[in-house]
């Protein structure tokens, strides 16, 4: 009977003091070769921003996401800890905390990541309101706590390597990989497998402002080019606050705000808000429109009993459409912007129907 045959003797090196191991001999880099350095990591990219759109594209080139209503901010990691950066580019890591201490524990060295900043409600949609809260309403200096929670939806930067060239289904697979995991203080914006149609449909029934559409195939460019769209249930945009009517039955409140948007001859009326408000809203807008009160301006309206100032202030309003002459529908008040979010008033062209949110030009935050 033939014997096995015995396997090969393993060499430790512990037992063969004579073998040595060497690497390859180092050869001379070619000069024709590339130079291929890590890519400087950018103080801060200017962001990409959703074109407002009537309905979802079509098409295997487009993801969708649900659209959150929060604080657009850029999470800056380094060898020096974590930058919280809001859309207009400053600087609020104190106001974060939370955010930057969870940013620092990812299991990368150096990257940069795009998101939203948002408090839940009890329904799991998030609440803008909510949101402002937390800060300590407009010009608030309260530090958000862990009840913010930053949703990312792309990778800019990661590891020594500028990602915004890349196709978005790429930077998506890295960003997917990084926050597989997540479900604490930053979590991932998960892509929904659906028909656009679809998701829109199921996102209004359940209370959600819209969809983000992107297209798989683009880089991250900044600004407003058309490579992700927005799609929404409820209107909702920002306008200039002119002024206010006084109330007549709190005192030192108002009843109703004076909004302005942009149009080609400047500023001009759009109505007036008088839902919304909370607690005590109505007084402290009255505080601070008083504060910057100014001669009528020529675009106001002409009502008597109407207190007007500088068009400081920025407020983000939810309404069912427009007039005939060109005014808001059951407009909603939901809050004041930030300065630093860098909010564009609600833009409208003299050529568009009023009605046609597909040619309007949006302000609103991303």
């Amino acid at each position: 009977m033939a014997k096995r045959p015995r396997p090969p003797k393993s060499i430790g090196l512990q037992q063969e003091p004579d073998i040595i191991a060497r690497g390859r001999t180092l050869t001379p880099r070619d000069p024709r070769q590339p130079q291929l350095p890590f890519d400087p990591m950018p103080d801060r990219i200017e962001p990409c921003l959703a074109l407002l759109a009537a309905k979802p594209p079509v098409g295997p080139d487009w993801a969708f996401e649900i659209k959150w209503d929060g604080y657009r901010l850029a999470i800056h990691v380094d060898g020096r800890g974590a930058r919280v950066l809001t859309r207009g580019g400053q600087d609020w890591t104190h106001r974060f905390p939370a955010i930057a201490k969870a940013a620092v524990a990812l299991d990368a060295p150096a990257l940069i990541l795009d998101g939203e900043a948002v408090v839940l409600d009890d329904q799991g949609r998030s609440d803008f309101a909510a949101l402002q809260q937390a800060l300590g309403g407009r010009g608030g200096k309260r530090i958000a706590g862990e009840e913010v929670i930053f949703y990312a939806f792309d990778l800019l930067y990661f590891d020594g390597h500028d990602l915004s060239g890349m196709a978005l289904v790429e930077r998506r697979h890295l960003l997917e990989d990084l926050l597989r995991d997540a479900t604490g203080t930053i979590r991932l914006s998960e892509e929904v497998q659906a028909e656009g149609a679809d998701l829109l449909r199921i996102a209004c029934q359940h209370g959600l402002e819209g969809i983000i559409a992107k297209n798989r195939e683009a880089p991250y460019r900044s600004g407003r080019r058309g490579d992700w769209l927005k799609i929404k249930c409820i209107q909702s945009d920002s306008f200039a606050v002119i002024g206010y009517e006084p109330s007549s039955k709190v005192h030192g409140a108002i009843a109703s705000l004076l909004l302005a948007a942009h149009s080609e001859e400047g500023l001009v009326y759009v109505g007036s808000v008088g839902t919304g408000f909370k607690g005590d809203q109505v007084r402290e807008l009255k505080q601070q429109l008083d504060a910057m009160k100014t001669d009528r301006p020529p675009y106001a309206p002409r009502e008597r009993k109407l207190v007007f100032s500088r068009p400081e202030l920025v407020a983000e309003i939810e309404y069912r459409g427009w007039t005939g002459d060109r005014k808001l529908r059951h407009a909603s008040f939901k809050g004041l912007r930030e300065v630093a979010d860098r909010a564009d008033v609600f833009a409208c062209r003299r050529q568009e129907q009023p009605d046609d949110v597909s040619t309007q030009l949006d302000g609103h935050r991303d």
